[in-house]
């Protein structure tokens, strides 16, 4: 894959959108059979790195197509969209891969940017790991080496460039670090047995023993708003693909079956549509406001928490009509609704959505003004 990528040149920015597309289909018809325990999408990430898209997060001005940069990140909001129509468990990869490209931009120095962008350049997949459990957690030694586990790390054993954090002893602030892994080492994959999202390899990586390549800024700087909180909306857009994925199943199947007419599969459907194209719309939004950074940050992060929850709640609404509207047969193997469904399901279940929610109310209840300006530049 690495060899491959060599030789491929970033598309532009709209040109990753087309690639996107392409490879999304060739996902989808592969998804089926990567949907197991041992799974990973390894010829779809190999596509991502022969189309260039692994390099296209990384800036213009250091050989990328600085994907994600352009006003408005619209760009990269279709890409994780595409990508998530066409596969879950890429479309968690490949959003894991463009979160530590974005905060190797922001906080690498000069020469480790050089080498980490070369790296993205030359194929290798990155991942951003920073679950741990209670007990033996991540720590860099006085020795310069880590010790420790990270868990719920997605593309264990196929992640060639981590960025993770870890605490120093007797120091609270985490550091950013990057971490060099063979492929096929130190994961541990048996406590992956979900209900979906199989094929994203997420696991437990011991990497006690290892120094790190790189470390980025300053401790505490992993969390720093609004782009910790606010990249949720990355997540949120390759969820957004899943939901188009789901509903066009859903529509299919009427159409297969000729049971369009019936009006209240016609009005199930509808209730879909408005729930998918809010979600559509919160995703866009959300993207500008993170990309442009024109707001206060606790503004930024509000707007995201909303619009995360938005499409949760969207993803839920369609899904729940899709499996009502098709019945019995949408839970069955070999129907296209079935994987689509746990796989989704599965991937809205992210971190603290009441805390999410109660924080953005919060912060609009603190504001003054009218609540109609609150997300407008002043």
């Amino acid at each position: 894959m690495r060899e491959a990528v060599r030789r491929a040149t970033p598309p532009s920015a709209e040109g990753s959108v087309a690639a996107a597309r392409r490879i999304a289909i060739l996902a989808a018809e592969r998804a089926d059979a990567q949907d197991r325990d041992d799974g990973f999408p390894a010829e779809d990430v190999a596509d991502l790195a022969r189309a260039g898209l692994l390099a296209a997060p990384v800036p213009t001005g250091e050989g990328g197509a600085g994907l994600g940069q352009e006003p408005g990140a619209a760009d990269l909001a279709e890409v994780l969209r595409l990508i998530g129509v066409g596969s879950l468990a890429l479309g968690r990869l490949y959003e894991g891969h463009v979160n530590a490209l974005q905060l190797v931009a922001r906080y690498a120095a000069p020469a480790e940017r050089r080498a980490l962008f070369g790296d993205a350049r030359a194929g290798h997949l990155f991942g951003v790991w920073n679950t741990e459990p209670a007990a033996g957690g991540l720590v860099l030694g006085e020795d310069g080496r880590l010790a420790g586990v990270k868990t719920f790390a997605s593309g264990a054993g196929h992640v060639t460039r981590a960025l993770v954090t870890a605490r120093r002893p007797g120091h609270a602030a985490p550091l950013m670090l990057v971490v060099a892994l063979e492929p096929g080492s130190r994961a541990d994959l048996s406590a992956w047995r979900a209900q979906g999202m199989r094929a994203s390899a997420t696991g437990t990586v011991d990497l006690t023993g290892l120094a790190p390549l790189a470390r980025l800024g300053g401790p505490d700087d992993y969390h720093r708003q609004p782009h910790f909180s606010g990249g949720a909306w990355r997540f949120a857009a390759v969820q957004l693909g899943g939901i188009d994925a789901v509903f066009e199943a859903w529509r299919g199947h009427l159409a297969r079956t000729g049971r369009g007419d019936d009006p209240h599969q016609l009005a199930r459907l509808g209730e879909g549509a408005i729930a998918l194209e809010g979600a559509r719309l919160f995703v866009g939004r959300a993207a500008g406001l993170v990309s442009e950074e024109v707001l206060p940050a606790e503004r930024i992060v509000a707007f995201v928490d909303l619009a995360r929850l938005a499409v949760e709640r969207a993803g839920l609404e369609v899904l729940g009509l899709a499996q009502r509207s098709v019945g019995l047969q949408g839970f069955l193997r070999g129907h296209p609704l079935e994987r689509l469904s746990r796989d989704l399901a599965t991937y809205l279940r992210q971190p603290a959505p009441d805390r999410a929610l109660t924080g953005a109310a919060a912060t609009i209840l603190a504001v003054d003004g009218p609540v109609a300006t609150l997300w407008e530049p002043r």
